[in-house]
């Protein structure tokens, strides 16, 4: 079995290689198709949770693969989660802190580049997000910044910034199915990043779905009116869907005589419409701005009223993703491409869906740091179900490497999680997970934080303007509600857990902060 270990096809691991060898070493190297969307948590997608929406290709993917039940993220922000992906490091290695300050160093080490220069074309399609042009693709089309939900912009590699009309769920599907149908060496192997705009706030769903879900009631989460008892830093942000989510911006309701903060933002998204968007558009919210202005709900009627639109209107916009991503999968069985290509889903971080009160991510809280993940996988790959082991997105560069045969560089800070995908139950599995939050003073105001999370108990400390710390027994308080840090009971573990953060920030070279 020695010659199971050697490298194929110019540096490509071959699919019989990963297989055990139990076959003929005859395939093709692995495709690999990374669907990432923005802000999509696992609350809204119905193979991690039924309650609210039905989401039928993404079932597709994880009925067909795996589903990791314990997925979370190092740095619940877009453009720094980004950077922690493509990258395989923490952002105290890769540089780029906050959507706010830093502008990503495009010349450093990516697993797109490594890949390319194994011999892989490499494509990134939609969403960027870290300033700086797209380096170590073959072949780029990005949206500038968070992109427009309607007849959006797109800079492509020739560095022209060109506008397309429809809807940019649609759009970037289809430049990616062009892609790999025109455009790319079908010689050679590919690693395609779809990277979708949806479900980014202020969830504009496409025309054809603005009608769904407005027969759905759904309950309050048990904590939406938390009062934040013995956690500071959660009493002082701004993200309450009761009084921070906008009128206008976010809930639609845009009236001559009203006025909010966002308002002219949101204007200057519905005038990118042509005329038979708008008119689709209006004739929907048209009667929803009536009934509310004349109804003019109050208190908790009022709460409750923006959390339902809330609901509705993000889960339009998954609606059109989800989709989309059938599209993608489409193409894929009928090019006979499935069982060649690791098909990953997921997204740059969770959201909050009302727990706590609130929308947006950032905090270490489960809702954000968490992350779906989801994978359909090739050929020769027997495992199936769920992967419970603990999987960061740090772990998505080293995890492409090593299923394209290319050496992990010893700097990347991530584990792959290829072991997990041939069923293997590695010993010495990592027992616990290091976040750390850098992005304020900014939008909803969420304090800089970092902590350990282990399979029980995480613990968080709040800095820079702030100086509090909370420590939460996961299995007795889920919900992430008691702050039990000056529980005398709790000692010990505070004492562990202490430990480990030290452990973590010494091994990620984040010893600014070391206790």
């Amino acid at each position: 079995m020695e010659h199971c270990n050697k490298l194929l096809y110019g540096g490509m691991l071959s699919l019989s290689a990963l297989a055990g060898c139990t076959e003929p070493v005859t395939e093709k190297p692995l495709n690999i198709v990374y669907i990432m969307t923005d802000d999509h948590t696992a609350q809204m997608m119905s193979c991690y949770d039924k309650r609210y929406m039905e989401t039928p290709n993404l079932d597709r993917i994880a009925n067909d693969g795996v589903r990791f039940t314990n997925s979370f993220v190092a740095n619940s922000l877009s453009g720094p989660s980004r950077a922690c992906m493509i990258t395989g490091k923490h952002s105290c290695e890769n540089k780029f802190y906050d959507n706010s300050t830093c502008v990503f160093d495009a010349s450093q080490q990516t697993f797109p580049r490594l890949l390319q220069k194994a011999g892989y074309q490499t494509a990134l399609i939609g969403k960027w997000h870290l300033e700086s042009l797209p380096t170590g693709f073959t072949y780029w089309e990005i949206v500038p910044g968070q992109g427009d939900y309607y007849n959006p912009d797109f800079i492509t590699q020739t560095n022209d910034t060109i506008q397309k009309h429809g809807y940019i769920t649609n759009l970037i599907t289809d430049d990616a199915l062009d892609w790999m149908e025109n455009k790319r060496d079908k010689e050679k192997p590919f690693c395609l990043l779809i990277h979708h705009k949806a479900i980014h706030r202020n969830w504009m769903a496409d025309t054809c779905n603005l009608a769904l879900y407005e027969d759905k009631e759904f309950a309050l989460p048990d904590n939406f009116f938390d009062d934040y008892n013995g956690r500071e830093a959660a009493a002082a942000q701004e993200m309450s869907i009761v009084k921070d989510m906008d009128m206008i911006y976010d809930l639609k309701m845009l009236r001559p005589d009203k006025e909010s903060r966002l308002k002219s933002l949101y204007e200057s998204f519905i005038g990118r419409m042509d005329e038979g968007q708008r008119a689709a558009w209006d004739a929907f919210y048209g009667p929803v701005i009536d009934d509310f202005y004349q109804k003019n709900p109050q208190g908790k009627d009022l709460a409750n009223w923006k959390f339902q639109r809330y609901m509705r209107d993000y889960m339009k916009t998954v609606k059109s993703l989800d989709d989309n991503v059938g599209r993608v999968l489409d193409y894929l069985e009928e090019n006979g491409l499935l069982d060649n290509t690791l098909v990953v889903y997921t997204s740059d971080q969770g959201f909050y869906m009302g727990e706590h009160g609130w929308f947006d991510k950032r905090f270490m809280y489960e809702e954000s740091m968490r992350t779906p993940l989801i994978m359909r996988l090739p050929k020769g790959f027997d495992r199936k179900g769920d992967i419970t082991e603990m999987v960061q997105n740090i772990d998505y560069a080293p995890t492409f490497l090593e299923l394209a045969g290319v050496k992990v560089p010893d700097d990347i800070q991530g584990v792959s999680l290829l072991p997990l995908l041939k069923g293997e139950k590695p010993a010495g599995w990592r027992r616990s997970l290091y976040y750390h939050f850098y992005e304020y003073p900014a939008e909803h105001m969420v304090k800089r934080h970092y902590g350990v999370r282990t399979d029980r108990y995480k613990l968080i400390h709040f800095y820079n303007d702030i100086d509090a710390w909370e420590l939460y027994d996961l299995e007795k308080d889920p919900a992430e509600m008691h702050n039990v840090i000056n529980d005398p009971a709790y000692s010990e573990v505070l004492a562990d857990m202490q430990a480990e953060l030290k452990k973590l920030q010494i091994l990620y070279n984040d010893t600014d902060f070391v206790k």
